[in-house]
């Protein structure tokens, strides 16, 4: 009898490296939001992916921060850190190549080679070679046997990848049931997967007007008929000042929001939405929500 595989893969580097994107084309379907900013993912998401060979835990760990400024980007870190247990099969470190070295990334190093777990690392948008400080990586490639060259956004060599990495899991005699994975996300509730495609939104459609002084919250979901869910969502944000500049001129920009999130949220759940979406001020929702 042939033994299937199953185990946790942890995912881990510095912001914006792309494991978030790594993830979601990886698995066909989005579980985590994506922006050019940190601090996009604030929280562990654990997903599963599931084929024929068997079982993966993954779990997407928000980017270490070199220096945590604030209490938000402390919780970041200690979240991550968190995540590392026992209970983790393998270790994914992803570097971005187009990055140089730094006390950050040394960090993220300095926290992956305390883990006693097979490592792989993963080299990340080689799609991009006008810039690149890859030899200050390839010493990488001496310290951890299995290495790949991957690009997360153009999926490039990521079943080289996923083939390794069930290589590595160990044999379960657990019975896994195989077919669509049509909600592979585990530890998040519906409400905050909605609450996150809003975020996403905002930090897309706002450049860098906005700093991460923001946030979305789902208060309610209803079904009004067969085919019509109900959402109520706020964006918070710090300082009035920000609210104002997150409605725009005559409510242009908060409708652009909502319009954008709206059909990304219908795609997700296969249902016409009506989104009722405000913007509020609250110098403490870090504190409050997080």
């Amino acid at each position: 009898m042939n033994l299937k595989k199953q185990g946790t893969v942890l995912l881990i580097g510095r912001p914006n490296v792309g494991k978030s994107t790594f993830l979601n084309n990886l698995l066909g379907t989005k579980v985590a939001i994506t922006s050019p900013k940190p601090q996009t993912t604030r929280f562990p998401i654990h997903t599963e992916y599931i084929d024929d060979r068997g079982r993966i835990i993954f779990i997407d760990t928000p980017g270490i921060f070199g220096k945590a400024p604030d209490q938000m980007s402390s919780k970041i870190n200690q979240s991550t850190k968190d995540s590392i247990s026992d209970n983790v099969d393998i270790v994914i470190y992803m570097v971005d190549h187009t990055r140089r070295r730094d006390m950050e990334e040394a960090k993220v190093l300095g926290i992956v080679r305390k883990i006693a777990k097979p490592k792989i690392l993963v080299i990340n948008k080689i799609d991009n070679q006008e810039r690149t400080y890859l030899p200050q990586y390839e010493f990488l490639k001496d310290e951890i046997k299995d290495f790949f060259e991957i690009s997360s956004i153009k999926r490039k060599h990521l079943k080289p990848l996923l083939d390794k990495i069930f290589e590595l899991l160990p044999e379960t005699k657990e019975k896994i049931v195989t077919g669509d994975n049509v909600y592979p996300l585990l530890n998040v509730d519906s409400k905050t997967f909605i609450a996150e495609l809003i975020r996403e939104k905002v930090f897309i459609m706002m450049g860098e007007e906005i700093p991460y002084t923001s946030t979305a919250i789902v208060d309610e979901i209803t079904e009004r008929t067969p085919s019509l869910t109900y959402i109520k969502a706020r964006i918070l944000t710090t300082d009035d000042r920000y609210k104002a500049m997150i409605i725009g001129k005559a409510g242009r920009k908060i409708k652009e929001i909502g319009a954008y999130a709206r059909k990304e949220i219908e795609l997700a759940i296969s249902k016409r939405i009506y989104l009722d979406l405000k913007v509020e001020t609250d110098p403490h929702w870090q504190t409050t929500y997080y």
